[in-house]
């Protein structure tokens, strides 16, 4: 039978180390490892207007270098369309009667007006070259959504960005209004959210269509062929039974119409309860369908 001692190492080998006695045995084989514990995660907020909230925060970052200007366009606006419309013209007009007024001045007449076509004006400005720019120019909207955002965050973001904007430019506009003494009734307070609601009426579905732009030429077309019409013929400075019988359920059908008519019956104190759920129902349903088109709109330009 062959021995099991250990033979002796070869000529010109080192000795062979032995482990000395009562050493600890060497430890085994490491065993793989299993299936990795899942990272912890952070809570992620509650409600899909948190993410919302984020992007107003950097349009409020971005708003903090030009506000100045912004805030001078917005006290100047009124104070030149009254003076000049308001005075001016209302002097002229008011000399020729004021039964085709409903028996106030013409400047009591315009401002309420005024006040709605200045929202939609505003609105306009706000989702047209800035929401193009964010895509084409600046592609800030490309950087968001590389985040956490989705497009619809990117969306609501900006549209509550332009709700704060329209309520400052529309607080502003009844500030300068009641310097000028054009106010008639309290329940003027409620025309501020009438206005807003009516610049929403337009900022929404102009936002989804703004952000499928290839080019900023279209907005050309917007202001001359849109807000210019809408500007004129929709109750601003005359009231519509004044347009030929043949043009004035088009007139009836524009959003500016029915906000500049709310408005107008607030200041003038003549609201219904009726009436102004009516306009207040038409402007939100509008809005409410720009914003849900401004939502597929947004994922198919953004998500590429």
């Amino acid at each position: 039978m062959a021995s099991s001692a250990i033979p002796a190492p070869g000529p010109g080998l080192p000795p062979r180390p032995t482990r000395p006695s009562g050493a600890a045995p060497r430890p085994g084989p490491i065993p793989p490892p299993g299936p990795a514990s899942p990272p912890a995660r952070s809570p992620v907020p509650a409600g899909r207007w948190v993410f919302a909230a984020r992007q107003l925060r950097f349009w409020l970052t971005d708003y903090r270098r030009t506000w100045r200007g912004s805030i001078y366009s917005s006290v100047l606006t009124p104070l030149l369309y009254l003076g000049a419309m308001g005075l001016g013209l209302g002097t002229l007009v008011d000399k020729h009667g004021r039964a085709g007024l409903g028996g106030v001045s013409y400047l009591a007449f315009l401002t309420p007006g005024l006040l709605a076509a200045a929202a939609m004006q505003s609105a306009v400005a706000e989702t047209t070259y800035p929401v193009f720019g964010s895509v084409k120019w600046n592609r800030t909207y490309q950087a968001a959504v590389s985040s956490p955002l989705r497009p619809s965050d990117v969306f609501h973001g900006h549209l509550l960005f332009v709700t704060m904007r329209l309520t400052m430019n529309s607080a502003l506009f009844l500030a300068v209004a009641a310097a000028f003494g054009a106010l008639q009734s309290a329940w003027v307070i409620a025309a501020l959210p009438v206005a807003v609601l009516t610049g929403l009426a337009f900022a929404a579905p102009v936002e989804a269509w703004a952000v499928t732009r290839q080019k900023d030429t279209s907005f050309a077309v917007i202001f001359r062929f849109g807000l210019i019409p809408l500007f004129l013929f929709s109750g601003t400075f005359f009231p519509i039974t004044q347009l030929p019988a043949w043009i004035r359920p088009l007139a009836y059908l524009t959003p500016l119409w029915h906000g500049v008519s709310l408005c107008r019956a607030l200041s003038l104190g003549t609201a219904d309860l009726g009436g102004a759920l009516a306009h207040v129902g038409y402007l939100a349903a509008i809005a409410a369908a720009g914003i849900a088109a401004g939502n597929r709109t947004y994922r198919r330009r953004l998500y590429v």
